[in-house]
């Protein structure tokens, strides 16, 4: 372990136990959401195979006392179509008392590509997320709305692609759901203004506390992001990276993040999705757990 991870432990460690402490499920349920955790927290865990796909709802329960999950295309990439993967993570979930949330949707290609064909060929790409998630029992996708061009030709290539996906959704009972992502997709308005003029009620945002990078060294700001997208919203992503000694994320204001998802009328699932580097993968969970509760339960 090097001297700047020691550190950053060790503060933590001192702070009212915030390390190593399992999920109060008393707690819990006086705040006025609920909360899940995201795959995407064990990135580098699923990457080097030390953590299975298949693994990951048993953790989730088990060491967190969390009984909600969103997952990543990215960690089973092959297995949209493959039943016998399907079935096995299902049951565990069923085992374990684990819910499945949402499917997080990379790589599948742009859903506000400008080009009619490439368009076309991403909706379709993302036809077996819909039929994966409604299989598993989730309810939404999570798809990104990218594409080259002015900022009114990606906005317009984004109302078909997102329209003509949520009309498979809407069949399937899913919702399609779009994150701030990068490029237009992280400037709240341009993306409201999108789901705006797709005009679906199945069609909305996933709120991300940390994806506001427009590019060239330029963010959009994160508060009034959020606040925009919420209205929208059918999950919230509660990223964080580093903490205090306080047990506070370094980066984003929590208390001021949750008002505004409370001001919004939101009461569903907020998703912990650590992307530190200091403490360890179960650490971040941990501590990212804590200051949901923390100061979650100030607002319930």
């Amino acid at each position: 372990m090097n001297r700047r991870k020691f550190f950053g432990q060790l503060s933590l460690l001192s702070t009212a136990g915030l390390i190593g402490i399992p999920n109060d499920a008393e707690a819990s349920k006086k705040l006025f959401f609920k909360i899940s955790l995201a795959q995407w927290s064990f990135e580098k865990s699923l990457k080097s195979g030390k953590l299975n796909a298949l693994e990951f709802p048993v953790k989730a329960r088990k060491e967190f006392g969390i009984d909600a999950v969103e997952y990543v295309n990215q960690f089973f990439k092959d297995k949209a179509k493959d039943l016998s993967f399907l079935k096995e993570l299902k049951g565990r979930c069923n085992d374990n008392g684990v819910k499945s949330l949402l499917i997080m949707i990379d790589g599948e290609g742009h859903l506000g590509d400008t080009d009619a064909s490439g368009r076309t060929k991403a909706i379709e790409n993302h036809y077996r997320w819909v039929d994966a998630a409604q299989y598993l029992g989730c309810h939404s996708i999570r798809v990104n709305c990218a594409g080259t061009g002015t900022p009114d030709e990606v906005a317009a290539a984004g109302k078909d692609g997102l329209g003509r996906l949520s009309e498979y959704g809407k069949k399937a009972g899913i919702n399609v759901i779009v994150e701030n992502h990068g490029g237009y997709s992280s400037n709240g308005k341009w993306l409201t203004n999108v789901i705006k003029s797709v005009g679906m009620s199945n069609c909305g945002t996933l709120p991300d506390f940390g994806n506001f990078d427009l590019g060239n060294n330029t963010w959009y700001d994160r508060y009034q992001g959020v606040e925009e997208m919420m209205p929208f919203a059918k999950a919230v992503s509660a990223k964080s990276y580093e903490f205090d000694s306080q047990g506070n994320c370094t980066t984003i204001d929590y208390a001021r993040m949750l008002q505004i998802v409370k001001a919004a009328g939101y009461r569903g699932y907020i998703g912990i999705e650590y992307e530190g580097t200091v403490l360890s993968e179960e650490d971040g969970v941990r501590a990212t757990q804590r200051l949901l509760e923390r100061e979650g339960a100030k607002l319930s």
